[in-house]
């Protein structure tokens, strides 16, 4: 039986490796803010809309309970999931962990790609933008360090630097283990 859970800011690659390691490992993969729009019809930033961020951070932590009992799984956890409730704690007792420690650079370049996809960063400038990764990671990142391991992945921008990120990824856990 295996389980993995991604954490990282949004735009460290938690998806895009994700995919890719899950495909490798021969494991299902679960995005969490995909499997939370697919159970409740709605988007991410429409229960944020309607229930606020509390509401919002409730379900999503029932959702994380839910797909963290799967099974062979790698799962790829909301940016701020880690950050609410006693939710890193349960990701390390019920799965390795792993952290995407993207710098601001990669993640200015990956925020930048699918800045219109995301409420939170839509319409900033690349200076706005940056004070506000380097702002929320500060934040953050006390929660982030605390999972197993901890992997710099470098810009993901075409399949061979992902695919690269995934075989040096790889190596990690094996180390880890």
């Amino acid at each position: 039986m295996r389980r993995l859970i991604i954490v990282g800011y949004m735009g460290s690659g938690k998806t895009t490796l994700g995919k890719w390691l899950a495909k490798k490992l021969k494991l299902e993969f679960i995005d969490l803010d995909w499997y939370i729009e697919a159970r409740y019809h709605k988007t991410i930033s429409e229960l944020f809309a309607q229930r606020g961020e509390e509401g919002f951070r409730q379900i999503e932590k029932n959702m994380l309970h839910e797909v963290a009992e799967f099974e062979n799984v790698i799962i790829s956890a909301g940016g701020g999931t880690p950050c609410f409730f006693d939710n890193m704690q349960y990701m390390n007792r019920q799965a390795e962990t792993i952290y995407l420690q993207a710098t601001t650079e990669t993640l200015l370049t990956h925020l930048n790609m699918g800045k219109s996809t995301r409420p939170l960063v839509a319409g900033k400038t690349e200076e706005e933008l940056k004070e506000f990764i380097e702002t929320s990671l500060a934040k953050r990142a006390a929660f982030y360090e605390q999972a197993h391991i901890i992997f710099e992945p470098g810009p993901l921008t075409n399949d061979e630097l992902v695919e690269t990120a995934t075989n040096a990824l790889i190596q990690k856990i094996r180390q880890n283990n």
